[in-house]
């Protein structure tokens, strides 16, 4: 799903391309030759058409790109890279020295014999 969203996105992305190329700009763009052919032939209205056609494309290319996070292909854990390369680094670092064991607090203290009384 994920592949098929992304080629969604890069076909409306060639498309807006195209038609920003084909937008009249001030100085009369590429759809400059084309108007003039357009008002003789009675179709004034392709700018709108074309400028409409632009923010559908937008739209749908700001669209398919939030939607495409949802559909992204996990790793399976959500731990940052950072924690990843501690971790990696904490077992490999040969400076780790593993904790000595404590002993038990349950263990009662070794009964030290009866002082004799002084004489």
């Amino acid at each position: 799903m994920y592949t098929s969203i992304v080629i969604l996105i890069v076909l409306a992305s060639i498309l807006m391309c195209l038609i920003v190329l084909i937008q009249e700009s001030k100085g009369g763009g590429l759809a400059a030759d084309y108007s003039n052919n357009n008002q003789i032939l009675g179709a004034p209205k392709t700018t709108n058409f074309i400028e409409k056609a632009t923010w559908f494309l937008a739209g749908a290319m700001i669209f398919l790109s939030v939607i495409s996070v949802a559909f992204l292909p996990g790793t399976g854990h959500n731990d940052s890279v950072m924690q990843q390369q501690a971790i990696e680094q904490a077992a490999t670092n040969p400076g780790n020295v593993p904790a000595m064991e404590q002993p038990a607090a349950t263990e009662a203290p070794a009964e030290t014999p009866a002082e004799a009384p002084a004489q």
